[in-house]
C-alpha cells in the first residue's frame, strides 16, 4: 500500500491561483449559494464536467454559479439540484419547514456544536428504534472512505481472519441492477443508483448478522443510507491523502480519474474536503498514507481491539 512520494512536493501548488481574484465585489447570498453548490458537488463526487452533462447546464455557467458571479435562474438551479440528487431548498439554503414541530426542532438545533448535534442524532436513532443492540452492531464492521484508501484489501483480510463474510456493496449493487456501476449512472441516473445502494445495504444487513462490509465512497451523500450504516455497524474510516488515493487507483490500471480532466487532483481534494466531516462520524479512523499493507492492517486490528475489547466482539 506504500507509494513513494516526492518529498519536495507542495500540495498547495496544485491548487493554482485564486479564481475569485480580480472579480468585483460579490453579493453575499450568491457567494453562499455558490459555496453550497460546490460543496454538494464535492460530496456527490462529481466533477464540474459530469455535473454539466447531468444537468445540461454549461460548465462556464456552473463555474459562475460556484463563484457567486451572475444570477442563475430558478430553472437552472432546479436542473442543478436534480442532477445533484438534492432538494432545491438544500441548494438555495431555504430553511423553511412545513410543520410547527419541524420548525421548533430546527430552532433547537441551530447553532449547536458538532458534538451536540451528534448526541441529538444518536438520541433520535434510539428514540425511533433504528439503533441496533451494541453487541449486534459490533458484529458488523463497515469500512467507509474514498476509493484507493484500502477498504477492499483490508476488509477482505479482516473478514478472512475473523471467519466472517466479506461484502463489497458495489458488487451487490451491480448484481441487483444486472449491470455495472457506470451503466447504472449513465443509463438510470444518480437517484436509481442510490435506490440500489440502499436495497443492497438493507439486504446485506438482514442476511449477514456477522460480516465485514466495504461501503461505496459516496454512501455518506445519502443521509438515510449512511444513518442506517452508522446505526447497524461499527464503522471505520479508511483514509489516505488525495495524492495516494489517486496513485493507488491508477496503479490498479484504472486511468479514468485522469482521463480528459486536467483538474482531477483538485477535484479529488474537493471531494475529500466535502466529505471529511461525514466520514469523521465513523467510530474509528485508520490512516493508510505511506503505510504498507502489514502496517495498515496492524493499525486496524489494534484500533478494533482498543474500541471493542480483546475479542473484537465480532
Amino acid at each position: 500500500m506504500h507509494n513513494a512520494s516526492d518529498p519536495g512536493h507542495d500540495p498547495g501548488r496544485d491548487r493554482g491561483p485564486d479564481p475569485t481574484e480580480g472579480l468585483p465585489e460579490r453579493d453575499a447570498f450568491l457567494v453562499a449559494l455558490g459555496e453550497r453548490a460546490r460543496s454538494l458537488r464535492a460530496r456527490r463526487g462529481m466533477t464540474r464536467r459530469a455535473l454539466s452533462g447531468a444537468s445540461e447546464v454549461s460548465e462556464r455557467h456552473l463555474a459562475n454559479l460556484e463563484l457567486g458571479v451572475g444570477n442563475a435562474s430558478i430553472l437552472v438551479l432546479r436542473q442543478v439540484a436534480n442532477a445533484l440528487g438534492a432538494p432545491l431548498a438544500e441548494l438555495i439554503g431555504d430553511e423553511t419547514t412545513t410543520t410547527a414541530e419541524g420548525l421548533l426542532i430546527r430552532d433547537l438545533l441551530r447553532g449547536r456544536s458538532e458534538d451536540e448535534l451528534r448526541r441529538a442524532r444518536l438520541a433520535l436513532v434510539e428514540l425511533f428504534g433504528v439503533a441496533a443492540h451494541p453487541a449486534s452492531r459490533s458484529a458488523r464492521i463497515a469500512m467507509i472512505g474514498l476509493r484507493g484508501a484500502g477498504k477492499s484489501t483490508l476488509g477482505q483480510r479482516l473478514a478472512d481472519q475473523l471467519g466472517v463474510p466479506f461484502i463489497e456493496l458495489n458488487r451487490e449493487i451491480e448484481r441487483m441492477a444486472g449491470c455495472d456501476l457506470d451503466e447504472i449512472h449513465n443509463l438510470l441516473g444518480v437517484a436509481a443508483y442510490r435506490r440500489y445502494e440502499r436495497r443492497a445495504l438493507e439486504a446485506s444487513l438482514q442476511e449477514h448478522p456477522r460480516s465485514v462490509i466495504a461501503a461505496p465512497g459516496g454512501i455518506v451523500s445519502d443521509p438515510a443510507s449512511f444513518n442506517l450504516l452508522l446505526s447497524q455497524c461499527f464503522t471505520v474510516w479508511i483514509k489516505a491523502s488525495a495524492q495516494e488515493h489517486m496513485q493507488r487507483v491508477m496503479a490498479q490500471g484504472d486511468l479514468r480519474p485522469m482521463a480528459g480532466n486536467r483538474e482531477a487532483m483538485a477535484d479529488l481534494r474537493r471531494i475529500l474536503e466535502g466529505r471529511a466531516a461525514l466520514y469523521a462520524r465513523a467510530d474509528l479512523q485508520i490512516d493508510t498514507t505511506d503505510r504498507t499493507l502489514e502496517e495498515a492492517f496492524t493499525l486496524l486490528r489494534e484500533g478494533l481491539r482498543d474500541a471493542l475489547g480483546p475479542e473484537d466482539d465480532v
